[in-house]
């Protein structure tokens, strides 16, 4: 019965979560379900305390990459580099499609995904509406490359601290493991979604104007943002836990940008959505409840029912597996769930760095798959842009399918040829 109760309180905050009923913030839902958990006794506070203190590197680390991100968006970094793609595409709009993808890329590698949801969004919709293009064609890139350019480093996606923990590889065995797959998931998510947009890619632009230059803020700002991501590259080379660098880095470029002005630096604390601390920590605790209600233990058996499979069939089951959970659940309760199992399990091998595959990569299914592309969908809202749930499933079918499956056959073809 108490496991039951656990489950129902679990599964009714993520759905708050996920569909924001009354408008209220999802940290709202995801928080009022851990404290009714608490004062259920369905977890003790002991537990919970425990819980939320495992989060402390991912805390640190969100604070540092929205930081960031908000100093970009802020001071015109990425409306910038939406103007130069704008100015390079010669007035093609297919071309246009390449270029915004590029950025997209970059973005999300260094900045992290949640980045392209929430900045670089509202900078290409401006600067393709200056253009007199059709939007959404392009947005769209937004939504699918924050999750299929996730993996190519560890700090490309706050995701990747969630399943691995304190245990996430150094630099270099992390690119030896996923610098390929994630070389196969930009690719073919290029390739399927600009064939599933073609019809909106047809004739041209004005590409007139492109970008300004930036003032001299704005080149602090970018050069700050290029040494913080410097900064991450050398302390995840060095094996060093990512929070810290990443807080430290971005706090001395927000100082050094607005040159210790306070106003300034109101305006860019301001901007940050800090409720998103709250929200990763009450998942943290209905997790912690799910797996003391036995859902680890579930989760463990239907891994090393994988592992004991052929390397490419047990791979392929436990990507599409969690990616099926994470579109359901969103991909940071399911991180968080399939981590736990992962750890608890001391799982190596080409199943386990499936499972971050499919963590990162398989919620380009749905819009409610993971944190970013929920954010992306509030971004389109506020800026008068609708997309129907069906019509992204419809795409994100198309998309996402053939690039986890190419993404993770070739970790494992790859695996089997070192």
């Amino acid at each position: 019965m108490q496991n039951a109760l656990v489950w129902a309180v679990a599964v009714a905050a993520i759905v708050g979560v996920l569909l924001r009923p009354r408008n209220w913030p999802e940290a709202v839902w995801a928080c009022g379900g851990a404290a009714l958990m608490v004062a259920a006794g369905l977890v003790s506070p002991a537990a919970a305390g425990s819980a939320i203190a495992k989060g402390a590197d991912v805390y640190l680390f969100l604070t540092g990459m929205m930081l960031l991100a908000e100093l970009a968006g802020r001071e015109g970094v990425l409306d910038w580099l939406a103007g130069l793609a704008i100015g390079a595409s010669g007035g093609s709009r297919a071309r246009l499609f390449t270029l915004i993808y590029c950025v997209g890329i970059v973005v999300t590698v260094f900045l992290s995904n949640d980045a392209t949801a929430v900045v670089l969004t509202p900078a290409v919709y401006a600067a393709v509406r200056r253009a007199r293009g059709e939007a959404l064609g392009y947005l769209l890139i937004c939504a699918f490359i924050a999750n299929a350019a996730s993996f190519v480093l560890p700090i490309s996606n706050p995701a990747n601290l969630v399943v691995y923990g304190k245990t996430i590889p150094p630099l270099g065995a992390w690119l030896r493991t996923f610098l390929l797959p994630s070389i196969v998931s930009i690719a073919v998510t290029y390739g399927a979604l600009r064939w599933a947009v073609r019809e909106r890619l047809r004739g041209s632009i004005e590409a007139a104007g492109g970008a300004g230059t930036l003032n001299a803020i704005g080149r602090r700002a970018a050069w700050g943002i290029v040494a913080s991501g410097v900064v991450l590259i050398a302390a995840s080379a060095l094996g060093f836990p990512l929070g810290v660098p990443a807080c430290a880095a971005a706090a001395v470029t927000v100082l050094a940008t607005t040159q210790l002005r306070g106003r300034a630096i109101r305006e860019v604390a301001r901007g940050v959505s800090w409720s998103v601390l709250p929200l990763v920590a009450g998942l943290f605790v209905l997790v912690e409840a799910l797996n003391q209600a036995g859902a680890m233990q579930q989760i463990t058996h239907a891994l090393a029912a994988c592992a004991a499979m052929p390397q490419l069939g047990g791979a392929l089951a436990a990507s599409f597996g969690i990616a099926a959970l994470s579109n359901v659940m969103n991909n940071l309760p399911s991180g968080l769930l399939a981590g736990s199992a992962v750890s608890a399990m001391r799982l190596t091998g080409p199943v386990r760095d499936a499972v971050l595959i499919g963590v990162d990569l398989g919620p380009n299914l749905s819009v409610t798959g993971s944190l970013a592309t929920i954010l992306w969908l509030i971004v389109l809202r506020k800026e008068g842009v609708r997309i129907g749930a069906w019509e992204f499933l419809k795409i994100g079918a198309l998309v996402m399918t053939p690039a986890l499956l190419l993404a993770v056959a070739a970790l494992v073809v790859f695996r089997a040829s070192t």
